[in-house]
């Protein structure tokens, strides 16, 4: 039997850079904004910035080797408990976000104590900003960085917690909650405010990346549109003839979904073939089907 390889596209080389850009700012944020500040807004950095506060005589144990750590042991247990459920991705993203912190740390060192701006405020915000933005792109891609989401998966298996959101958001918070007794009480009114402001800025920011545009065109000059449709944004549609309620004159109307960018391209195309064309744009976060996600 001859086993083919699969052809390596270009939408994979895409995904992959896309997935690293996503994990290499995630990472930035937690080093430079997140550890300084001790913001444990959950997860397994959170984790790592308390447990460095009792390791401070290890010259060698600070945040980012603990996280390490703590990730490479979910990894393992996550394999035992799960099996597939933790995959490659996880894995993946796990070991790469660790490694890159670990480089930052020697590449870049922040001194214990110091922060990058010595703005407690603007530091939050970046830190949320960053993260977020991070964590967004790697969900987006249908991929994990690991940590919590692990445990969280494990909750859903062997409990009555049957949402993964919800069980998340009980090992986070009781993160976040220890910063009041650890570091203070300012520092854990931000660790309780950064966690429930993150998970509305992921959700905000995957929101925008995966917002498409669902296009209804109205039009007595059908041909050159469709022909754009398929050839010049390389999209489908469908068709089908009506009859104008004022005029009763015949007309065509014409559905597709395409991305942004290509709405702006067809929009163009529609004035030129036809001025009095009516044209409905819509906002769609989700679409199924061939050209955008292929499975419920």
């Amino acid at each position: 039997m001859v086993v083919r390889k699969r052809k390596i596209t270009r939408a994979d080389v895409l995904y992959w850079i896309v997935l690293n850009f996503g994990t290499l700012i995630l990472a930035a944020g937690v080093y430079f904004f997140k550890a300084p500040n001790n913001f444990a807004t959950g997860g397994v950095s959170g984790l790592s910035i308390i447990l460095a506060k009792f390791t401070t005589d290890i010259s060698w144990l600070g945040q980012t080797e603990i996280m390490s750590i703590i990730n490479v042991l979910l990894l393992i247990i996550g394999f035992i408990f799960l099996g597939g459920g933790c995959g490659f991705k996880t894995a993946y993203c796990s070991l790469v976000y660790t490694g890159e912190m670990q480089l930052m740390k020697l590449l870049c060192p922040i001194p214990a104590g110091t922060t990058i701006t010595g703005d407690i405020f603007l530091e939050f915000v970046l830190a949320m900003l960053i993260t977020a933005a991070g964590s967004a792109i790697i969900f987006n891609c249908k991929a994990s960085s690991g940590g919590t989401d692990i445990i969280a998966l494990i909750i859903k298996k062997f409990t009555r917690v049957k949402n993964v959101g919800t069980a998340l958001l009980i090992t986070d918070f009781f993160i976040a909650a220890s910063t009041f007794f650890i570091f203070g009480t300012r520092t854990g009114l931000y660790s309780i405010l950064g966690l429930f402001a993150k998970a509305f800025l992921v959700d905000g920011v995957i929101e925008n990346i995966g917002k498409n545009k669902f296009v209804t065109i109205i039009t007595t000059s059908p041909e050159l549109i469709t022909e754009f449709i398929l050839e010049g944004i390389h999209r489908g549609y469908t068709s089908y003839k009506a009859e104008g309620g004022y005029t009763g004159e015949e007309k065509t109307i014409i559905i597709t979904v395409c991305k942004r960018g290509e709405a702006l391209k067809l929009k163009m195309r529609i004035h030129a073939a036809d001025a009095s064309a009516f044209v409905i744009l819509t906002d769609t976060n989700e679409i199924v089907g061939k050209g955008f996600r292929e499975t419920l």
